[in-house]
């Protein structure tokens, strides 16, 4: 795969990444951390699970595959787990849902030099690429995520002098994992971004200024953070962003449209294609795209993977009609609008509305495009 693509994603139908966990796989992460099953018999439920999911994602018809997230708890537990200088501690924000019903959840703070002791993702890619022909997607957390959820308190005292710093550091880290997987014959990154999505919702922005912080200013370091983490790659290893407004358990943590920083945004973030999330009239509606250089090609998030009902194809085609008025449709393509488990326990669907979803993806970019592989 290219990295530019003249401004076009990879695939016509491309999903998330993260995939719902099934019973058996969610029963042994529990039993497992409980001590009641040792590590090969984790380890054994675990590939079986991966095997068999990237065999689904080859049934539907999808041309890029990965592992579902599956050896994650969370689709940033790793990177805290194989970097050094991370803890855990309580997140600034709250989940909630359109009743008001809001979840604490947990983000990762700074205490000590961030280095990247290992692998963080290679073992992933080396399973994929044994178990499947399809190309391979690896998902990596962006390093505003790594920083945002902990707020202006993100970094114990004296371990770095500011935030531009701590970031050195780990866009450093990004470099080297993703150069890591190159190596390991990945093409394909993407870079899960949800910090830039929030600063665009007026709570989130008033909550960030009652901290002390400029959202205007933040939005500026985050963009040059994530530009740090993909700096100096291969020519041909495609990146991929994905704008998420948050998912735990089908509930989110902003909303908004993209439009108070689309401009910038689209323009200096030097990535091949953005993966956007568009399922509810929350998400803003398509003008923005107005805004995406022409290098650069969009994955519309169109089908919901937070509620079991299934778009229709007349749906489909008619917003991507919709988008096409403000981006040329050789530059679109479609996807589910986020993973369907960013954690372990997964979102409010079944395997199967799992399957119908992501077969759904691949019948309207054929429908449409002709193809849900290669854009050509």
């Amino acid at each position: 795969m290219s990295h530019n693509l003249n401004g076009r994603p990879p695939f016509r139908a491309d999903h998330i990444g993260s995939l719902l966990r099934p019973a058996s796989l969610r029963a042994a992460f529990k039993r497992h951390g409980a001590g009641e099953i040792t590590d090969a018999e984790f380890n054994a439920t675990l590939d079986q699970s991966i095997r068999d999911v990237l065999c689904m994602q080859e049934n539907c018809g999808l041309a890029v595959v990965n592992d579902g997230e599956f050896r994650r708890g969370s689709y940033w537990s790793r990177f805290v787990e194989r970097m050094d200088g991370f803890r855990i501690g309580p997140a600034v924000f709250k989940f909630h849902d359109e009743t008001g019903r809001e979840a604490a959840f947990t983000a990762p703070y700074v205490q000590g030099k961030l280095r990247r002791m290992r692998p963080i993702a290679l073992d992933e890619l080396q399973f994929i690429s044994a178990h499947s022909k399809n190309t391979a997607k690896i998902t990596l957390p962006s390093a505003p995520t790594m920083q945002f959820y902990s707020g202006p308190q993100c970094i114990d005292n004296g371990v770095y002098p500011d935030r531009e710093a701590m970031f050195a550091d780990l866009g450093r880290a990004f470099q080297e994992e993703i150069r890591a997987l190159h190596a390991a014959g990945l093409r394909y990154v993407q870079i899960d971004e949800v910090p830039l999505a929030m600063l665009c919702d007026n709570k989130i922005r008033q909550q960030v200024r009652a901290m002390g912080d400029d959202p205007d200013r933040l939005v500026d370091l985050y963009i040059d953070a994530l530009n740090q983490s993909v700096a100096n790659l291969p020519s041909d290893m495609g990146v991929g962003m994905h704008m998420c407004r948050g998912n735990l358990k089908g509930t989110f943590l902003s909303e908004g449209g993209l439009d108070p920083i689309a401009e910038k945004m689209f323009a200096r973030i030097n990535v091949n294609h953005f993966l956007l999330e568009y399922d509810t009239p929350r998400a803003g509606d398509f003008a923005s795209l107005r805004f995406v250089p022409k290098t650069k090609g969009v994955v519309l998030g169109l089908i919901s993977s937070k509620t079991p009902m299934l778009e229709s194809m007349e749906t489909l085609q008619r917003r991507i009609d919709e988008a096409a008025k403000f981006i040329d449709l050789n530059r679109l393509a479609i996807s589910p609008q986020c993973g369907f488990a960013s954690t372990v326990a997964g979102n409010p669907v079944t395997e199967v509305d799992e399957h119908a979803k992501l077969r759904r993806c691949v019948e309207a970019a054929r429908a449409i495009w002709g193809t849900a592989g290669a854009s050509a």
